[in-house]
Parts: structure tokens; sequence; C-alpha cells
């Protein structure tokens, strides 16, 4: 029965998550048209809007730790789910992302994405799409803010491994700033797929800066063991069990 309720409540929020994402693009357009910090007002509204509604329709609360950056910096993130999206980008002043090719195509969301100076990538052309990438965080270096990746290429479900691939490295090198590791334990309250939202406490944690000028296979490794590290912690905290 309590899960039928839960369900319910999930299925609730989720409807009017995404309901909501027509409004605030309408009310925020003018702005975001004739400059991007209206594109950027507008996407942390609804991060706030998200995170409040979680927080008493489903009983998920939300909490960021450590220092999120506020200057150019490399951000690469553990992804869980739709919502360390939202924790990070509601955590930063100007936040933009790599993001899938797909997303593009998205209406509201792809329109936005681009406003805010994301950088979509083509993940089926592993070689081409690294060059790209590249090429296109060096045209879009001109936008200020904090560029976000998600080493790992996809979200990844609690306890399963993955691979970190080439691409933050690449970045790293390529921008000669920071990288700011982010662990979190979402997905095991917001789930990659489907409707069920439990309650509880995710975080998004912001890990000690990793410093511009090591070499890409010493960055990978301090990077992979920071992010996994402190994320199996969180998930822990959160009663998450590896099978």
């Amino acid at each position: 029965m309590m899960f039928a309720v839960q369900w319910l409540r999930s299925l609730i929020f989720v409807g009017q998550m995404y309901v909501m994402m027509l409004p605030i693009a309408i009310i925020y357009a003018p702005w975001a048209i004739i400059s991007r910090e209206g594109a950027i007002a507008a996407c942390h509204a609804y991060c706030r809007w998200v995170r409040w509604t979680a927080r008493w329709m489903v009983g998920l609360r939300t909490e960021v730790r450590g220092t999120p950056p506020k200057d150019e910096v490399l951000i690469a993130a553990k992804h869980q789910s739709f919502l360390d999206i939202i924790i990070i980008y509601a955590s930063v002043p100007r936040g933009k992302f790599i993001m899938k090719k797909e997303l593009m195509w998205a209406p509201l969301l792809g329109q936005y994405a681009l406003r805010i100076g994301c950088i979509p990538v083509d993940r089926g052309k592993r070689g081409l799409a690294i060059k790209k990438m590249v090429a296109d965080v060096a045209a879009g270096r001109a936008l200020a803010g904090q560029l976000i990746i998600f080493p790992q290429g996809t979200r990844i479900a609690p306890g399963v491994k993955a691979p970190y691939k080439i691409g933050s490295a690449v970045l790293y090198q390529e921008l000669g700033q920071d990288c700011v590791p982010v662990a979190c334990n979402v997905g095991v309250f917001w789930g990659r797929r489907g409707i069920y939202r439990q309650p509880g406490l995710a975080v998004v944690e912001f890990l000690p800066r990793i410093p511009t000028g090591l070499p890409s296979a010493e960055y990978n490794v301090q990077l992979e063991s920071a992010i996994e590290t402190a994320s199996d912690r969180l998930m822990a905290e959160a009663g998450f069990v590896a099978a």
C-alpha cells in the first residue's frame, strides 16, 4: 500500500515537473532572447522548482556539500539521473554541459541548452566527436562559465561499474583549467528510468580540485578515484548496498 501511494505521488511529481518547463520557458523567453543571462535565470528557476516540489511531493530532499566553483573550471561529475543535473546546475553561476546531440531537438530543453552555452556531441562517432567537441569548446570559450562533463559518458546506476572515457582528460588538457570532481548518490532515490521516486536525502558533493598541469593518465586516475570513492561513501550513507 505504501509503495502504491509513493508511486502515485511520484507520478504526479514527474508529470508536473515536465509540464512546468513550458510556463517557465515562456515567462523567461523575452529576457532569454535578449541575453544569455535570461536563459541562465530560467534554468536556475526551473532547478529551484524541481528541488522544492521533490521535497514536499515525494519526500526527496536535496543537499549540496563541498564548495561549488564560481570561477572558470572544468567540472567532471558522476551522473546517475536527471536529478544530479538539476542540483549541479543550481549550484554554479553559469554552468554549461557537454550534452548528447539528440537533446538539441528536444522542445524548449534543446533551445535553452544551446542558449546557455551547452555543447552537443555525437556520441556515436567517437573520434570525430572528440575533435568536434574540442573545437566547439574552443569556439565557445567567450561564454564565461563552468563547463560540466560526465566522464563516464552516460547515466550509471548505483553499484554499476563503467569506464571513465577520454573526453574529460582531453578537455582538461585543452582548457588548461582546474577540474572539480563531483560525486553523488542521487541514483539511490531517482533512477535512470521509471516513475518511482524514493524519499530520502539526495546529495551532490563538490570535491577538492585537481590542479591543472597533470599528465592525462595521472589526471584520469585521480579523477576516477576521487569520484568513485566519494560516491560509494554517499551511497552507503543513503543505505545502498551493492549486490
